[in-house]
């Protein structure tokens, strides 16, 4: 006898091969989740959470013909994007992917260490042509420079300004990630929307934790995927994302990387609200 197929999320990333990043740290959180998750791979790194040594982006061709793939037999309840490398990619993403269920992109730029992960030239196809196709967008301080032309963000303020630029690019929503603000006993992320903003809270703890983000995306992907509206999604993930840093994994290296079983089993989850 078999079992049902489990609510399905897609994530549509790189690999990192430290795990702790891109969509490893995805589908690792969407098996936390209980979300059964697919995965379209657009670029391989040799990386681990100190640098990138190198990144080799697939083509297009490979980008679409997983996507097209996945869809014939897999109804995706979410879908969720990650590092997309150029944009040719984009392109491939954005003719590929079915309308109807929900999408968040994490419009992944630069790592952590310096390591540019998306050419200069996709740079307007990422603003123009995905984010007004995506249900919420998740950009980190710098990514929100970047894109929104906001610099420098040093504060809520500046988040909110930078916020009101994605909404005019076309996006549902954005969550303004304010850990890259670096001050503060709390680290505080803006849901913004048309209808007004909400603000999640976390301690801030004193290490960095290598794809904290990716993981904060995929956790709202799966959110989503098992039917919460957004402001749940987001709370709920907040609060995941909370737990994933506060239990990090830490490593010899003195490099850490989020844990997304440290409230295993699931039952836990309710019993342990965010502060």
């Amino acid at each position: 006898m078999t079992a049902p197929l489990l609510p399905t999320a897609c994530t549509i990333a790189g690999s990192d091969s430290s795990g702790g990043a891109g969509l490893q740290i995805d589908l690792l959180t969407f098996a936390a989740y209980g979300v059964y998750g697919l995965s379209v791979v657009t670029a391989v790194t040799a990386q681990n959470t100190h640098k990138v040594a190198g990144a080799w982006v697939q083509s297009a061709d490979s980008v679409s013909a997983q996507i097209t793939t996945l869809c014939e037999e897999f109804t995706v309840s979410a879908w969720k994007t990650g590092m997309l490398g150029n944009a040719a990619v984009i392109e491939a993403v954005i003719d590929s992917l079915p309308p109807g269920a929900p999408r968040v992109l994490d419009p992944v730029i630069v790592s952590t260490s310096g390591h540019r992960l998306l050419t200069e030239d996709a740079l307007s196809l990422l603003r123009d042509g995905l984010i007004p196709r995506s249900t919420v967008v998740t950009p980190n301080i710098p990514e929100a420079e970047i894109l929104s032309g906001i610099t420098p963000i040093r504060s809520l303020d500046d988040m909110r300004e930078a916020g009101s630029v994605f909404l005019s690019y076309g996006a549902d929503a954005v969550v303004m990630k304010g850990g890259h603000l670096g001050c503060g006993d709390a680290s505080v992320d803006l849901l913004i929307t048309r209808n007004g903003e909400e603000a999640f809270s976390a301690p801030r703890y004193p290490y960095e934790v290598h794809g904290s983000g990716c993981c904060f995306g995929s956790a709202i992907t799966a959110e989503l995927c098992q039917g919460s509206d957004l402001r749940g999604g987001v709370a709920g993930a907040k609060r995941f994302i909370d737990g994933a840093i506060r239990h990090a994994i830490q490593l010899p290296s003195g490099g850490a990387v989020p844990n997304p079983f440290w409230e295993w089993p699931l039952s836990k989850r309710q019993t342990d609200p965010l502060i």
